[in-house]
């Protein structure tokens, strides 16, 4: 549900960023936030289960990283 959830958030921001990059960080803020307050409650769980927790929610924000600077570059790439 949660990978789903966040695989649908990048598509929405590469989307959002392609058509209005201004906008988008504001978006991709958000989503950032979000994902951090789940990374870091992850890494206060236990031992190798709280690693893991931690690197799953760490890996979506860089995902949604990747995913806003990719729509903003492919729009400025845009020849008008």
């Amino acid at each position: 549900m949660v990978i789903g959830g966040v695989i649908a958030f990048c598509v929405l921001l590469l989307v959002l960023a392609f058509l209005v990059p201004r906008m988008s960080r504001h978006v991709e803020r958000g989503g950032d936030s979000v994902l951090g307050v789940g990374q870091r409650g992850g890494a206060r769980a236990p031992g190798p289960i709280g690693r893991l927790l931690s690197k799953s929610f760490g890996k979506s924000r860089s995902a949604v990283g990747k995913s806003g600077s990719t729509g903003r570059k492919g729009r400025g790439k845009l020849p008008f």
